[in-house]
């Protein structure tokens, strides 16, 4: 069976059979995953400074428009 073949058949499958999810856990290291579930952890920390008030987050207009003058500023 070519690889073409495979994935023909694999479109083909419902939903609750597709093998996504595992080919891509297959492909995926150790390594990765300790770095993911750090983000993810870094992630949860930083909403839960957010929503106990401890830290207050700036607006994305705000953000976007000291980059936009840094960068013009840079130049």
């Amino acid at each position: 069976m070519t690889a073409k073949q495979i994935e023909e058949a694999a479109i083909k499958l419902p939903k609750r059979e597709r093998l996504t999810e595992k080919l891509r856990e297959s492909l995926e290291t150790k390594k990765d995953r300790e770095i993911l579930d750090a983000w993810i952890k870094e992630a949860e920390r930083r909403n839960d400074e957010m929503e106990s008030g401890k830290v207050v987050g700036i607006p994305a207009e705000v953000v976007f428009k000291r980059l936009r003058a840094s960068v013009r500023s840079a130049r």
